[in-house]
């Protein structure tokens, strides 16, 4: 195997998902922890002495204790090299997460024993599944009192449409929780209370059959319901199956504590032999292979002010095929030019290292001189072939913006466009206003208040929001519409978006089919792709 073919063979890039509170954040520092990138476990909702957690890096985040933008975080672990990427777990930031998920190879969804499958994970379930990734379920907080495990299963498969195959299988929980048994081996691995935010602590081995240890473990009665559900759960469970784990179609599921660290190096140990190395992506020229093609990437994320010292703007890009090299000139395909990649670093949150070279699965932030979008496609010339775009998801919720002072004029145009080129909000033009009069769209509410906070703490721009009615928004089709030609309802808005596609507001669903009949040929669409 050639140098390139083992490197890429090596990686394994995956998203983790969850619901707020599910523990994700404390999961991903834990396995940080064994790949000795950090020493002490954060705390995302500890005091103000407390630290934050490595993935938490927006100063409204550490006042928040939520996190409302993806970090991407690469450690080494046992031969691999694995690259997380962090995701929101609010919903009013989902759309970041949507657009995460297009550069992952797999995802890790983590679940709350006592809550099971809540309205956020179905969302999140959605796009994974529409793209067939492989899934890996983590059941959580088993140190506290859980639900029934076969119903926290059961409802896996019922909410989300994935079978699942346990592969290791709590022995109660909450102060009862004795530890899990691993299917594969066996063997009881006994659960002991660990020191908070270290890797330190005891995970004892005992094989099942061994009835005086096994015992003397866990206690005669939980040895005894452990055999029955062991035996219940071997006539009734999916048996692993490989192809359906990569086809997206088989969840293995892993019980355990990220806040106690128990199981999740045992699940991190098992995760890394079950998923898989970057795959070949679909293109408009065709599949491009990973190992056999030259240097291609593709830009899923843009940030701005990651490091308000620094008051830059980075483009993050997952490397789809062949090997980065610093200083190599690349084509960006969408800009129709040459280019050279600037400041190529990888991330620890907003710790930042210049990297030399990066491979297929790999996940790099190169600095953006405003050049680029999200869906935008990066390759080594001759080649000019697109990625696949990544879908803009509709707004629900709208408002007119303006800045309070009027002086700050620049500022404020500068700041807002700068924020919608993120992707965390849409700005609209109304058609006769240009930016004098700015309509935003969000997913979520919540995205309001982070615009509002980042305006005045990044651009020192304080602003006035006006919530408006609108709840639906179709973009038009044909890009060269008259806008003042569509012949609508009262409750219609007619705007443009950044790039200047024209778009239609609307207060009420059945306004929509009243302007399709009013207009004849026109198509509307609920997204666009950038």
């Amino acid at each position: 195997m050639s140098d390139l073919a083992s490197q890429i063979n090596k990686r394994r890039t995956f998203a983790i998902i969850s619901h707020p509170d599910a523990g994700k954040t404390t999961l991903t520092e834990k396995f940080l922890l064994y790949g000795g990138q950090i020493n002490l476990a954060g705390s995302v909702k500890g005091k103000a002495t407390a630290r934050h957690a490595v993935s938490d890096w927006m100063d409204i985040e550490k006042e928040r204790g939520i996190s409302v933008t993806s970090s991407v975080l690469q450690f080494e672990y046992d031969g691999f090299c694995i690259n997380i990427l962090d995701t929101p777990g609010h919903q009013d930031f989902s759309e970041d997460t949507y657009r995460t998920l297009m550069a992952a190879d797999s995802a890790v969804m983590v679940i709350d024993g006592a809550k099971g499958v809540e309205p956020q994970t179905r969302k999140l379930f959605k796009v994974c599944g529409r793209r067939g990734i492989p899934i890996f379920t983590f059941i959580n907080k088993m140190d506290r009192d859980a639900r029934d495990t076969y119903d926290l299963v059961d409802e896996i498969e019922k909410e989300l449409g994935i079978a699942t195959c346990p592969v290791n299988w709590p022995i109660g929980s909450g102060k009862d929780f004795k530890g899990v048994y691993d299917r594969q081996t066996g063997e009881i691995v006994e659960f002991a209370d660990t020191q908070k935010g270290t890797k330190e602590g005891t995970e004892t081995r005992i094989r099942l059959d061994d009835v005086e240890a096994s015992t003397a473990a866990i206690g005669e009665d939980a040895r005894e319901q452990l055999l029955s559900e062991i035996e219940l759960l071997d006539g009734a469970s999916e048996e692993f199956d490989q192809e359906k784990v990569n086809n997206g179609k088989l969840s293995p599921v892993f019980f355990g504590s990220a806040l106690t660290n128990f199981g999740v190096e045992l699940f991190l140990e098992y995760f890394l032999k079950m998923t898989i190395p970057p795959l070949p992506r679909e293109a408009d020229a065709g599949l491009i292979n990973p190992v056999e093609n030259k240097f291609s990437a593709f830009v899923f994320k843009i940030q701005a002010n990651m490091n308000k010292a620094h008051r830059d703007r980075v483009a993050f890009m997952r490397i789809c095929s062949g090997k980065f090299e610093a200083g190599m000139d690349v084509y960006h395909v969408q800009g129709g030019k040459q280019v050279r990649l600037l400041q190529p670093q990888q991330m620890m949150a907003d710790d930042r290292h210049v990297v030399k070279e990066a491979y297929a699965g790999d996940i790099i932030g190169v600095f953006d001189p405003g050049i680029y979008s999200i869906g935008d496609t990066i390759c080594t010339p001759p080649d000019k072939f697109r990625y696949a775009g990544i879908p803009t998801f509709a707004p629900e919720h709208f408002a007119r913006v303006r800045q309070v002072d009027t002086m700050k004029r620049k500022q404020f145009v500068k700041g807002i466009e700068q924020i919608a080129q993120e992707g965390a909000i849409q700005i609209f033009q109304e058609s006769n206003y240009g930016m004098e009069e700015i309509i935003v769209g969000v997913v979520g509410e919540l995205q309001f208040e982070v615009l509002q906070y980042r305006l005045q703490s990044e651009y020192n721009v304080e602003i006035i929001l006006e919530k408006l009615p609108y709840e639906f928004i179709r973009w038009i089709k044909d890009v060269d519409t008259d806008l003042d030609s569509i012949n609508g309802t009262s409750d219609m808005k007619k705007v443009r978006d950044l790039k200047g596609r024209p778009l239609l507001l609307f207060v009420n669903s059945w306004s929509i089919g009243m302007t399709l009949d009013r207009n004849d040929g026109l198509e509307l669409e609920e997204y666009s792709e950038n």
